[in-house]
């Protein structure tokens, strides 16, 4: 069996400057990198998500809540859907798209070219382990690790390769995610 790195949603409007900025993404992509570089998870495969907006509804809010509505962010054809520019992803197999058409937190909703969802991605691979990490904590992590584990794989998050948005929203995901039996390791940036 194979083990995958999930890096989800390392993108410019994610990070420092973008329109829906979490403090520290830029610093998650710097150290994602330096662990690619050194492959020190040992990992079979890398694949990455994106948030892909076309119009995904009432995920836009004008004003937004910041609950279930957002400022427009990774709006397809601008520079913000793009991964920041500190993340190396030389290394990335496969980007699964996600949320043209809805919200879509969890990187198993995204799809890749062909239109192959991210589970049976990894099933094709033989991969039965994934460790996440990403943007952010509290949301697009959370969601993808939940999902990764009800899809049956052995999940990890490697929190210190994660941002948050806040610490009470980040406090609520880690409780969720050791709930489901996702194993936690390091600490999560969050101001």
């Amino acid at each position: 069996m194979a083990r995958a790195l999930i890096i989800v949603d390392v993108q410019n409007d994610f990070c420092e400057g973008g329109s829906l900025a979490v403090d520290g993404g830029a610093g998650v992509a710097e150290a994602i990198s330096r662990v690619l570089a050194g492959n020190d998870g040992g990992w079979d495969h890398v694949v990455a998500t994106k948030d892909h907006h076309i119009d995904p509804g009432a995920h836009f809010g004008n004003p937004p809540d910041f609950v279930s509505s957002w400022p427009a962010h990774c709006v397809v054809g601008t520079d913000g859907v793009e991964f920041h520019p500190k993340l190396a992803t030389d290394r990335v197999e496969a980007v699964f798209h996600k949320g043209e058409y809805a919200a879509a937190y969890s990187g198993f909703e995204g799809r890749a070219d062909g239109d192959v969802g991210l589970a049976d991605w990894l099933r094709a691979r033989d991969v039965d382990t994934v460790d996440v990490v990403g943007i952010a904590t509290d949301h697009c992590i959370r969601a993808t690790a939940l999902d990764a584990a009800r899809e049956g794989f052995a999940t990890t998050v490697l929190l210190d390769l994660t941002a948050g948005v806040s610490r009470v929203t980040t406090d609520l995901a880690l409780n969720d995610l050791r709930s489901a039996d996702v194993t936690l390791t390091g600490t999560p940036f969050v101001q």
